[in-house]
């Protein structure tokens, strides 16, 4: 029954948010983001506690203020995801300004197939209909499987209608796709910082040891892709910002799991530039690290 009411909600959202005028969807969001942020539940509570460690040393009232930022980033990455099906082909050329863009050109011109890894931050739906719409690039993406079925086949459908192939997180194929699509000198984007199978590669992050997935890695190690990191963010304005970063090598020296290891973190750390630059544009509203996903570290009143 939750899950049922979970896909009406979202199908009803979505269908009313897309009628809106833009000015009043996004009056919308700030004001559900702030009325989520002062109910100060778990989502809320979670994200003030990772952003405790993204910014060291920040006062109560800092990290209020950086939660409630958060949420406002996170109810307009939805708003603009809900909207985004409506939106002319200009408006999201328009819609997003990326620096470092020469990595990306360099590495497809190349013709080894690229990566590219990104955090949860800001909106990377508008910068993956960005990459088809004026790069006039497709690419392949992995999407997590969610409950119920028809809630997974709405934001599958929602995507491939922007233009990207869809593949589900579980199932065991989206690996050998992935590089099938990679050989052939294509494009692939993972959201790559939260480890969903439980079997990541150790990194440091902030400061602590979290998980993030090994695929971005073995992708490039197998495939001979080039590797690039993306952090994304809003200034204030409806544009979207964003950086490529520069690629990340694969080791010369050591075994595959050791190969692997040093790239994630690599990985780790462009993300951590990003995102302790943009902090309230980091949507992680989970559990991510070690410390906080051991049973026995977990306060009673945080979410399971």
């Amino acid at each position: 029954m939750k899950e049922r009411l979970n896909d009406a909600l979202y199908g009803a959202g979505w269908a009313a948010v897309k009628r809106l005028p833009e000015p009043a969807a996004t009056a919308l969001g700030r004001r559900i983001a702030d009325i989520t942020w002062r109910r100060r539940g778990k989502g809320v509570l979670r994200l003030e506690a990772n952003l405790a460690r993204v910014v060291p040393g920040a006062l109560p009232a800092r990290l209020a203020q950086l939660s409630q930022a958060g949420m406002r980033s996170y109810l307009r990455y939805w708003m603009e995801s809900f909207r985004l099906p409506t939106w002319s082909d200009e408006r999201i050329r328009d819609g997003f300004t990326p620096d470092g863009l020469e990595h990306l050109e360099k590495g497809m011109a190349a013709g080894r197939g690229v990566v590219l890894a990104l955090p949860h931050m800001a909106n990377y739906d508008l910068a993956g209909a960005w990459v088809t719409r004026k790069l006039g690039v497709s690419f392949t993406t992995v999407a997590e499987r969610l409950k119920p079925e028809t809630l997974y086949d709405r934001f599958v459908a929602y995507r491939e209608g922007l233009g990207m192939e869809v593949l589900p997180h579980t199932g065991g194929a989206a690996f050998g796709t992935l590089a099938r699509r990679l050989r052939g000198g294509g494009l692939v984007c993972l959201v790559a910082d939260r480890d969903l199978s439980s079997s990541g590669v150790e990194v440091e992050f902030f400061g602590e040891r979290t998980r993030m997935p090994a695929g971005p890695a073995l992708l490039a190690q197998q495939t001979g892709a080039v590797l690039l990191p993306v952090t994304l963010w809003y200034d204030g304005t409806p544009i979207m910002r964003g950086r490529v970063h520069p690629p990340v090598e694969v080791p010369d020296e050591g075994t595959r799991a050791e190969k692997t290891s040093a790239m994630i973190q690599s990985l780790a750390d462009a993300f951590a530039s990003g995102i302790a630059e943009h902090p309230e544009d980091w949507h992680m509203l989970q559990r991510l690290w070690l410390a906080d996903l051991d049973p026995a570290n977990r306060p009673g009143s945080e979410e399971s």
